[in-house]
């Protein structure tokens, strides 16, 4: 939708697997249900259209992948290559492609983790984005193809329900303290891990895809913050808004993946390369989610 509003509603072709679209998305502009790993299926909706930029989202998240690593390769390694493929064949302009603080593991510096560093994940989704960095950058060594990507932190919004990834919690929280006034929480209290409101999110991807090339010495890695805070922390912020809120803690095994993953972030070379500043901290963040879904809840819709 932010695309849209960007470039206009029948500039955008959104596309899904099987989740019915919202009514806003379905009826704003074209939308497809594919599998991205069938390239003819692909090929044929970048045909239609005169497709000219691609921004693959699909994936199989951290905490599903685990459940499911032969799937989680299947779809975040071939359908990659898909895309990939179909741009360069097609000569595409640009092939925007997601990555993950996922990337990061055992061995790599948990605070203000740089973007240079030993990349050792414990995840099937890892890995994934780990060899999907790599391929990436050789697609634009090899082929010349402007690939793009950033290392999404948790993402937090009032719009998307929570996809079967390890941050998870601290969008589940927020949903659970609107309707219910409580939240049982599946990692540590003490957990810290760096977060993304969805706004920031979204710009952060479209400052990206509209930085002049030229500019870039990075292409498919780069780390990107916004803000960092616990489990505990993030509960007490929505407590000071909702005072009878409650959190549990009873972990899972998130708790280890989450464990392996970065604290904080150093995004330096975001901030350099191509001007990225967030706009929204914990406190904003907040006010701003509890707003909304509370909103939603009048109406009926949570």
């Amino acid at each position: 939708m932010a695309l849209r509003e960007r470039y206009g509603n029948d500039n955008v072709v959104a596309t899904g697997r099987k989740t019915e679209p919202s009514p806003a998305l379905r009826d704003s502009g074209p939308f497809y249900f594919i599998n991205v790993t069938n390239r003819a299926a692909v090929e044929e909706v970048v045909e239609k259209h005169d497709i000219d930029t691609i921004v693959h989202m699909a994936a199989i998240l951290s905490a599903v992948g685990e459940k499911n690593p032969e799937l989680a390769w299947d779809v975040n390694m071939n359908g990659m290559r898909t895309v990939l493929d179909i741009a360069r064949d097609r000569k595409l302009t640009q092939v925007i492609i997601p990555s993950s603080i996922a990337v990061f593991g055992p061995g790599c510096p948990l605070e203000n983790t740089p973007n240079e560093t030993v990349l050792k994940p414990t995840t099937m989704y890892g890995v994934t984005k780990v060899c999907g960095e790599l391929l990436c950058d050789y697609y634009v060594r090899k082929y010349g193809l402007d690939v793009r990507g950033l290392r999404y932190p948790g993402i937090i919004s009032s719009e998307t329900l929570p996809g079967g990834g390890t941050t998870d919690y601290a969008v589940a929280i927020f949903y659970d303290a609107v309707k219910h006034g409580k939240y049982t929480c599946f990692v540590r209290e003490d957990t810290r891990l760096p977060m993304m409101y969805m706004p920031d999110c979204l710009k952060a991807t479209m400052d990206l895809m509209e930085a002049p090339f030229e500019r870039l010495k990075h292409h498919s890695d780069f780390n990107v913050g916004a803000m960092s805070f616990s489990a505990g922390e993030l509960a007490a912020e929505i407590k000071k808004n909702i005072p009878t809120f409650t959190c549990s803690y009873e972990p899972d095994f998130r708790q280890a993946i989450a464990d392996s993953w970065p604290r904080s972030l150093d995004d330096s070379a975001a901030r350099e390369e191509w001007g990225w500043k967030p706009s929204y901290d914990l406190a904003t963040m907040t006010k701003d989610m509890l707003k909304k879904l509370g909103q939603q809840h009048k109406e009926g819709k949570l």
